[in-house]
């Protein structure tokens, strides 16, 4: 196959681990793509979520830069209505002068939190939504100089960054496909509209100074080990925050249960089967087969994996046998 492979990792935070672990676990998580030939490496903006320690994605950025040496670091994404888009333009353009070259700002619609964190924020984070499009094209105009704004980011005008469109619906596609943008898809976690999003997006795309023909990027939940079982198994850990997550319970990583899915109620075996579309969870051969299938389906031009697990070794150990798995 030749699609590129990339990494996300939400810098999980563990049952009896702390944030300040979690950081050191995803920095080294990063020199091991960057090792493996991963094309980029990822973090998402969360918020007031007690298992993720990722939530000042620029800052955890910085320290994953002086870690790594070719990969390209960005977030997966930053949550926009969250922001002032000539703050973004500051972060991500002093990211640039650190590691010019290799930063890229993928930027989502969503708050990342639920409905309190408009409260902490100080912001009508609704109508912060509503005015997303502009805040795209503000700080796209900050970072590149076009249009020239009175006002200049510094750092940050002229910085080298790769703006990204995130979603997980029609809007998103419809936008990046407007504004000539690549558009990463989060089928790792919401399957629904993937296949209508990317035949949107690649049918309205108009050409830009930034990405003259659509580039799409599809997320799948990835873990390899040895045996389609020893995956299965660490995947449990993902399982059980899924259904936490989805319950209302969420909480930190916990560890693997044998044979988890057989303990759940109908309805959450359900919701795990569903999401389960954007899956490769097994052995390497198990891994190049569904990665293979996704990937022929989606016509993707990169795959960015996402999935953690309790033990960071087997995280590592798993983005080297997919690697493996898809170049050989």
């Amino acid at each position: 196959m030749s699609v590129a492979l990339s990494v996300l990792d939400l810098v999980p935070i563990r049952e009896g681990g702390t944030v300040r672990e979690a950081i050191g676990q995803a920095t080294a998580l990063a020199k091991v793509a960057d090792d493996a030939g991963y094309a980029r490496f990822w973090v998402a903006e969360h918020h007031a979520m007690d298992g993720i320690a990722g939530g000042a994605a620029a800052v955890v950025l910085a320290a994953i830069g002086h870690a790594t040496s070719k990969i390209r670091i960005g977030s997966g994404g930053i949550m926009l209505p969250n922001h002032n888009p000539f703050v973004i333009a500051e972060q991500f353009g002093t990211l640039d002068a650190l590691f010019p070259g290799r930063i890229d700002l993928g930027l989502g619609r969503a708050p990342g939190a639920d409905g309190r964190i408009a409260t902490a924020f100080r912001k009508n984070l609704a109508q912060a939504a509503e005015h997303f499009p502009q805040d795209v094209l503000e700080l796209r105009a900050l970072l590149t100089g076009e249009p020239e704004l009175a006002l200049k980011a510094t750092p940050g005008h002229g910085a080298d960054v790769e703006m990204w469109m995130l979603g997980s619906s029609l809007f998103g596609a419809q936008l990046a496909a407007q504004l000539g943008l690549p558009y990463a898809f989060a089928s790792h976690f919401a399957p629904d509209h993937l296949d209508a999003a990317l035949e949107l997006y690649r049918r309205n795309f108009e050409p830009s100074q930034a990405l003259a023909q659509p580039h799409v990027m599809a997320a799948m939940t990835v873990i390899a080990a040895d045996t389609d079982a020893e995956a299965q198994l660490l995947a449990s850990s993902l399982e059980q925050s899924f259904v936490r997550l989805r319950t209302g319970n969420p909480g930190k990583l916990p560890p693997p249960v044998e044979d988890y899915r057989d303990t759940l109620p109908a309805p959450a075996r359900a919701m795990l089967e569903h999401i389960g579309q954007a899956r490769a969870v097994g052995s390497p051969e198990t891994v190049r087969s569904a990665i293979d299938a996704f990937t022929q389906r989606t016509g993707a031009d990169e795959i960015i994996v996402s999935g953690a697990t309790f033990d960071p070794a087997a995280r590592s150990r798993s983005l080297a046998l997919t690697m493996e798995a898809v170049q050989g």
